[in-house]
């Protein structure tokens, strides 16, 4: 399906690093690339650096007196607590703004390589800070490398660019920066704010005519109801807008084994996920589709295979679920977290899921998410909220 696709890497976008005992441990994207490059996968893809945001490209999302006080903090370690930098979320250390910035580089590069028809798709397994905002760093993020990607589309004359988070988390940094832009579609399925940071997200958000839509799923839900949920809501909006280019932000922390969420999602139903953004990206955005990282937790059974999947989804080269991870990725498992790895690159679960073709269960809690996504955004794409 794919005709080129880019992956933007470099070995010092793990020094995006808040300490030994955060749950963002670079050592994940670590793993990432090993397993992609043992299992052949970046055979099938170009891979290329990246440089640094400049302050001017942070400019087009955030503040200069927030990114002003980045760098003082990144110079000092000294923690700034006004701009969110300091906290148990955003610990305060040394080269933040540097490591931060490169981070949002490598999502820049992948933009430009598509936007120039240097590559079709382009994956930033390092990137995905979605809930960062224009003055603030928030949820682990610091600089919003899936905002300014688009932020930089938008400046390059695209009419419009579709936004679509499958995190467990709400994408409320991008929804923020782009909620009154209709040039901009933000899509975000997500756990219930009722259970779970940001406390954003609910359907009533729309934005600008229907520009922000918000999938809140209940505690619990698992592959049928989630892939239910995305099936009923994403390809319709994304068939109506139409977007120049599609950007997806790929958390990896809705699989039931991450520790700071209540989704109950398998490895194989995230992988029925990646296959369903790559058709819609060639259906509605001519193959233009930037793909990033986002969260992930669970550092060894989870995101390495999730976006080693993904990386091999994007190059046109899916892998064989039943394919063993390799003997040593398995060795550097062990050496890096001394935890034991996964044997093979699937969970053994075959997702399937029922559409609305066959109507709605209103006694069903994710169904009656589904119709309060639809009620609340549908109308204002022209379309019929009931199935």
């Amino acid at each position: 399906m794919s005709r080129s696709t880019r992956v933007i890497w470099d070995d010092a976008l793990t020094s995006y690093d808040f300490g030994p005992s955060h749950p963002l441990a670079p050592v994940r994207v670590e793993l990432t690339m090993a397993l992609a490059r043992e299992l052949g996968v970046l055979d099938k893809v170009e891979l290329t650096g990246c440089a640094p945001a400049t302050e001017d490209e942070l400019a087009t999302v955030h503040g200069r007196d927030y990114i002003e006080a980045v760098k003082r903090v990144s110079a000092s370690g000294v923690p700034d607590l006004s701009v969110g930098l300091g906290t148990t979320d955003n610990p305060a250390f040394k080269g933040v703004h540097e490591a931060s910035a490169l981070i949002a580089g490598a999502s820049l590069a992948a933009a430009r390589a598509v936007w120039r028809g240097e590559a079709e798709h382009a994956v930033n397994v390092a990137g995905g800070l979605h809930h960062a905002m224009p003055s603030a760093a928030s949820g682990f993020c610091v600089y919003n490398d899936p905002a300014l990607a688009i932020a930089w589309l938008l400046a390059q004359g695209a009419g419009k660019v579709a936004y679509v988070d499958v995190d467990v988390h709400h994408g409320d940094g991008v929804q923020t920066i782009f909620y009154d832009d209709p040039r901009v579609l933000t899509i975000s399925l997500h756990e219930s704010p009722r259970t779970l940071f940001p406390g954003t997200g609910f359907p009533q958000e729309t934005g600008a005519d229907g520009s922000a839509v918000n999938v809140a799923l209940p505690a619990g839900c698992g592959d049928a109801g989630w892939l239910r949920a995305f099936h009923a809501v994403v390809p319709p909006l994304l068939r109506e807008f139409q977007p120049e280019v599609l950007v997806t932000q790929q958390g990896c922390d809705s699989h039931a084994l991450d520790p700071l969420a209540n989704l109950m999602l398998s490895l194989d139903g995230q992988r029925a996920a990646y296959a369903a953004l790559h058709r819609l990206a060639h259906e509605t955005a001519g193959g233009r589709w930037i793909a990033v990282g986002g969260g992930g937790y669970e550092i060894v059974q989870v995101v390495p295979r999730a976006w080693t999947h993904l990386i091999a989804e994007a190059a046109g080269h899916p892998i064989d679920p039943a394919t063993p991870t390799g003997e040593q990725w398995r060795r550097l498992v062990r050496e890096r977290t001394g935890e034991t790895p996964p044997l093979t690159m699937s969970d053994g679960r075959r997702p399937e899921f029922s559409d609305l073709s066959g109507g709605y269960d209103p006694a069903d809690p994710i169904d009656r998410a589904i119709i309060a996504t639809r009620n609340a955004v549908f109308p204002l794409h022209g379309l019929d909220p009931m199935p």
